[in-house]
């Protein structure tokens, strides 16, 4: 045995296991084509100066505080940008950069649902379903409604599930591909266009092979009777 960093997860109750149990047996034998009409959207927030501990630098014994192995690190960010997005077999969503603010109901319906989400699924065609999780803007009346007046369908999703989701692997493929660059973003506005650019370049057969992955996630989450999985 050696010493690891712990695998980072998020709090499961009985009834998240549940929740995530059932939903994994249910879509188990779900079939590429049963996959192909769903839109996978989730949001998440970057900022500009982010310590991942990704970096590894070359020194000798007793150089550990020296200025050429420091990586500074601001603890509040330096700033931060919200995007949304969505995936699915056949392509994916323009990625929609948040303005300041927090998301709200009216934001999501207004912002995201009426003039992306609403476009997708008419191009899409019979059968579409939309994937979001259960946070309070998508779940609240107002978006609900807008959904049913539109005659979008939306997955039951367990909540506390983000390892079900294969759009969490595009954040962090986008997240690496930012981290690496020679020149990094320097202000809110580089950060996002940095993030709009690397999203149109994601190869569309990354986000196949992602959604491909939905069968073993479900398995996964069956042999751990609705817990963790290493997604």
């Amino acid at each position: 045995m050696r010493a690891r960093r712990p695998q980072v997860g998020v709090v499961l109750t009985a009834q998240h296991r549940a929740g995530r149990l059932a939903f994994a047996r249910e879509h188990q034998d779900w079939q590429i084509r049963h996959w192909h009409p769903v839109l996978f959207t989730d949001e998440s927030r970057f900022t500009l100066s982010t310590c991942d501990r990704r970096d590894r630098v070359w020194r000798r014994r007793g150089e550990r505080s020296a200025a050429c192995n420091i990586l500074q690190h601001d603890r509040f960010g330096g700033g931060s940008v919200m995007v949304w997005g969505g995936i699915s077999l056949g392509g994916r969503t323009a990625l929609h950069v948040l303005a300041r603010g927090s998301l709200t109901a009216i934001r999501y319906r207004d912002e995201i649902l009426r003039p992306l989400v609403r476009s997708y699924a008419g191009a899409v065609g019979p059968g579409f379903l939309l994937m979001q999780d259960n946070a309070r803007p998508h779940v609240a009346g107002v978006c609900q409604q807008f959904l049913q007046e539109e005659g979008i369908d939306a997955m039951d999703w367990p909540a506390r599930s983000p390892d079900l989701n294969p759009i969490e692997h595009i954040w962090d493929i986008m997240s690496r591909s930012i981290h690496q660059r020679h020149v990094a973003p320097q202000t809110v506005q580089e950060l996002a266009d940095a993030f709009v650019q690397v999203w149109e370049e994601i190869p569309q057969e990354t986000i196949r092979h992602l959604i491909r992955s939905m069968p073993r996630r479900c398995r996964e989450v069956i042999q751990a009777r609705g817990g963790h999985t290493h997604y």
